[in-house]
């Protein structure tokens, strides 16, 4: 599979759904990933990237954003309050917002700063104990207090239960979005983002399938 391969596929995703051609943004997954396989992606002319952890992304990114103009930085990982700051210095967007704690972090720092990223709220679409995110009956809620703080609310996002079919989380989340006003939804990764681009991604996470299998550091 290469960077090509997966965006013929979302191209041919959005045609079959009757979508717009470039309404789904592919958000190419580079954490754990070493610096020469993202320079080559950069290469290549992606811009759009995504991150699990602040503390990888301040050590990788500052470079590249130097060394290429127009980087579009996704956080799409947990995100601690302590590193909210160096996120919002330093990302476009937040996939993880996911209770209130880190939601009023995001609104003072905001105001601090003078600007913020666009946020996504993360729904725990399956209801798993060991996964962040906002209950969907809960939903409703946070969404209206992130509202109340002026936070820019773009969309939802999801990670389905490994075990289950992706497509009734996928409807789910739009459901909730739509409920809300919501167009942003950010939901798909290697193995199933036609099905979610059918149900109104707008982005779209993959990683491997562009730049091969993690590295992950020796301990």
């Amino acid at each position: 599979m290469s960077l090509q391969d997966i965006t013929a596929r979302i191209s041919k995703a959005e045609t079959a759904a009757g979508r717009p051609a470039g309404s789904v943004k592919l958000i190419a997954v580079s954490k754990v990933q070493p610096n020469e396989r993202v320079q080559a992606v950069l290469e290549q002319g992606h811009r759009c990237f995504g991150e699990n952890r602040v503390q990888e992304a301040v050590g990788k990114w500052p470079g590249f954003m130097e060394q290429f103009a127009d980087i579009d930085l996704h956080l799409i990982g947990p995100l601690q309050t302590n590193k909210a700051r160096q996120a919002i210095e330093l990302v476009n967007s937040i996939h993880s917002v996911d209770r209130p704690k880190l939601a009023k972090t995001l609104a003072r720092l905001a105001q601090e700063v003078g600007t913020c990223p666009d946020l996504f709220i993360q729904v725990n679409t399956g209801e798993e104990d060991q996964k962040a995110g906002i209950l969907p009956a809960e939903a409703d809620t946070f969404i209206a207090e992130c509202r109340g703080l002026d936070l820019p609310i773009q969309g939802l996002m999801c990670i389905p239960p490994v075990d289950e079919e992706p497509s009734l989380h996928f409807a789910l989340l739009a459901k909730i979005a739509e409920h809300n006003g919501l167009t942003g939804l950010s939901m798909g990764m290697s193995g199933d983002f036609e099905q979610a681009i059918a149900l109104g991604a707008t982005h779209v996470r993959v990683g491997s399938a562009i730049f091969g299998e993690r590295v992950r550091p020796q301990e």
